[in-house]
This record gives C-alpha cells, structure tokens and sequence, in this order.
C-alpha cells in the first residue's frame, strides 16, 4: 500500500528513489530523498510523529534515525510556531536559535529572522558566512565586525559565547584600521600601527577617532612613497574638523622621511 507523502521518481541514469514530503495545515514540507521505500517510510513516520508529539523538543533529536536534522528543526519551529521557514531556525520570545547542527547553535535577535531565513549560513573551521550573489558574506560584517579583527582583542562577545550574536552582547573594542585600544592601570589609549615592512608605531592618543586620523595620515603619505595600497579609516567627522586633526598630527620621523 503507497504511503501518501512518499513519491517513486527516477533519476537520468535509471535508478529509483523516493522522494518524502509532509503536509501540515496545508504547508507542503519536502524531508528529502531515499534510495529505499523503507528508509522514506520511516523518515514520513518520524516527520509525523514530530508535527504531533508535543514532549519532542531541541533536545530530542537522538530518537530519531532517519530524518534530516535541519528538518527536525524546521518541523519543530513549525509545530510550535506555526511560521515555516525552510532553514533549521527555532524562534523564542525575543530571539531565535540557528542550528548549524546538533552541537552548534547560533543566537540571533529577531530583527535578524528575515535575512537567516532566506540566506543559509555556512561553517568551514571556524568562519560562519552566508552566500550572497556568489559571493560569501562573513555574518560578522552584519555586526560591524571588520574582516581583520581578532576575538578578544578587536572585539568580545560579553557573555564568553561565541555564537551568541544578539546585538546586546557584542562589543566592538578596535572598529578603525591600524588602531588598538590598550588599558594600563586605570589609564585607557589608543596606539596606531602602520606596516610598512614590519609594524610601525605612528603614535598613542587619547581617543580612537584622532588614532585613526593618524593612521589615515601615515597611509597617505606612505602611498605617495612606496607601491602599496592601504585601506583608510572613515570616522564620522564633518570635513572641517576631519581637517583640523589631520593637519595637527604630527608623524614620527620613521614614517615621515621613509624613503
């Protein structure tokens, strides 16, 4: 007897397989395709089994053998959300988990659900990207995360959980190129590199903003000098007081008479 949700399909070569689908006040769910009947079955009972069994929760996803674990999730979401989102999302009260898989859950704020349900996040070590237009996209760039920081000494996450990315818990230490924030005692400044070679000191300031000017300044004149390009800082100041720090800061012999 045929099973309704389970379809026999043939691929270009011949083969047979099956294709499994649930549906569920009236949404059409795809749970994917088996080269047996058995085994689609099976994936058809447990779907069925989730979408009515309401002790099933996150945690529950070692009773089950044959359906995918992204569709585990979007079935549970469903079942208790009554919103379908086809990637493995699990919406809370003000936020909403993302399962890369079963040990690695990504937290995001709500205001986030709609670009994670239409963009799947991808892991390859421990760079989280999404495709966008064939490009990948590091999630962290949402975030105001630059491309070059470095956990804990560019940026924190508060809590210690480096998949938390709610907006609340994360903390931009060093947003500015060649600026690095250093605390000493009770004393907080900020010091400028530039490579040239090796790392050079431009100088220390008391704010990030003018630290980031100065490397503008040593980047500016560098390029003038030598065939290298370097990506400037865009601190948000008006163009008159831009050009008032610029003029005043002066730069280190080291980086002024390089040749």
């Amino acid at each position: 007897m045929k099973k309704t949700g389970i379809f026999k399909t043939t691929k270009k070569d011949g083969s047979v397989y099956y294709r499994v689908s649930i549906t569920k006040s009236g949404k059409h769910i795809s749970l994917g395709s088996f080269t047996k009947q058995r085994e689609a079955s099976k994936c058809y009972d447990e779907a069925n089994d989730i979408l009515k069994n309401t002790t099933v929760d996150e945690h529950s996803y070692d009773k089950y053998k044959y359906i995918p674990f992204d569709k585990f999730i979007i079935l549970l979401n469903y079942r208790d959300n009554g919103i379908y989102i086809h990637n493995p999302i699990y919406l809370k009260k003000n936020y909403f988990n993302y399962y890369l898989d079963e040990n690695t859950v990504l937290k995001f704020d709500r205001d986030d659900l709609f670009y994670y349900s239409n963009h799947k996040i991808c892991k390859r070590g421990n760079h989280l990207f999404c495709n966008e237009y064939g490009n990948q996209i590091n999630i962290a760039e949402r975030y105001s995360i630059p491309a070059y920081a470095v956990l804990n000494r560019d940026y924190r996450f508060k809590n210690g959980d480096i998949y938390d990315y709610t907006y609340s818990n994360i903390e931009i230490l060093n947003k500015f190129h060649g600026v690095k924030r250093i605390v000493k005692g009770n004393k907080v400044f900020f010091e400028s590199r530039i490579h040239i070679k090796g790392y050079t000191k431009i100088g220390e300031y008391e704010d990030e903003i003018t630290a980031s000017i100065a490397y503008n300044k040593a980047a500016d004149l560098l390029m003038k000098k030598i065939d290298k390009t370097y990506r400037l800082n865009f601190p948000e100041l008006n163009a008159k007081e831009y050009a008032r720090i610029y003029t005043e800061i002066k730069l280190p012999d080291s980086i002024a008479i390089y040749k």
